[in-house]
C-alpha cells in the first residue's frame, strides 16, 4: 500500500472540517489550529493566524506527554486541535496517528491552505531565514 493510500484511509476515519466552516472558529479558544507542513513550506508561504507548527514528524512526539519532546501547548484536553498541511494527506496522517493515541478532539481542515485562502480565512507571512 502507498502513502497516498495510506492517507485516503485516514481521512476516512478521522474528523474533517470544511474550511468555510473553520474560518469561524478562528476567534475560539478552544481550537488549536496546528500547521504540520515541513518548516521549509512555513517559511516560504503563508499560515494561519494564530496557528502554531508542529511538524508531521514529530507531531506524535509533542503530542505525547511521556515524550521528552513533549510541548505543553498540546496538553490540553478541552481543546480541539484541527490540523492543515497543503491539502489532505499529512494532515489526516497527523490526525489518525493522534487519534490512535487517544487524542480525542483532533480533527483536520479539508483542503489545507489552499481551501482556507478560498474561504477567505486570515493568514500570516511566516519569516523567512
Amino acid at each position: 500500500m502507498g502513502i497516498m493510500e495510506l492517507a485516503e484511509q485516514a481521512l476516512a476515519e478521522v474528523n474533517s472540517i470544511r474550511a468555510t466552516e473553520a474560518v469561524g472558529l478562528i476567534s475560539d479558544d478552544a481550537v488549536v489550529f496546528v500547521d504540520v507542513r515541513d518548516i521549509r513550506e512555513v517559511e516560504q508561504s503563508d499560515t494561519i493566524v494564530g496557528s502554531h507548527h508542529a511538524p508531521r514528524g514529530m507531531i506524535e512526539f509533542w503530542f505525547d506527554p511521556t515524550s521528552p519532546y513533549h510541548r505543553e501547548m498540546y496538553a490540553d484536553p478541552d481543546k480541539t486541535y484541527v490540523l492543515f498541511c497543503n491539502g489532505d494527506p499529512r494532515s489526516a496522517l497527523s490526525a489518525k496517528a493522534l487519534q490512535d493515541m487517544g487524542v480525542a478532539n483532533v480533527a483536520q481542515l479539508s483542503g489545507g491552505m489552499p481551501a482556507w485562502r478560498e474561504a477567505g480565512g486570515p493568514t500570516v507571512e511566516k519569516a523567512r531565514k
